[in-house]
């Protein structure tokens, strides 16, 4: 079992930046691929950003590539987005996920946080 708790998320207008955290619970995250979603109202959740395991692999989907970084550290059982120049259509609830594969690639997510509203304003 893995809990995962989101912060960092907020109200920032268009071009800004936020990083969003997810710590998760348990000895064993470093098996763990971790992922970002978001799902804006009227739409379905969609992966923006994924992590392997270790953290040899990255994935970004095209709506945030270039603009956002993920990255883990194993140690503090932590797993980050940074978001820059953050666009009105960024805006919606940002999910942190874990994916007990612990690869990439079909990322889904066996174990999910709350959720952290993003808000980009124009």
């Amino acid at each position: 079992q893995v809990q995962l708790v989101e912060s960092g998320g907020g109200l920032v207008q268009a071009g800004g930046s936020l990083r969003l955290s997810c710590v998760a619970s348990g000895r064993t995250f470093s098996s763990y691929a971790m992922g970002w979603f978001r799902q804006a109202p009227g739409k379905e959740r969609e992966l923006v950003a994924g992590i392997s395991a270790r953290g040899g692999s990255t994935y970004y989907a095209d709506s945030v590539k270039g603009r956002s970084t993920i990255s883990r550290d194993n140690a503090k059982n932590t797993v980050y987005l940074q978001m820059n120049s953050l666009k009105p259509e960024d805006t919606a609830v940002y999910y942190c996920a874990a994916d007990a594969l612990g690869v990439v690639v079909g990322l889904r997510g066996n174990y999910w946080g709350q959720g952290t509203q993003v808000t980009v304003s124009s």
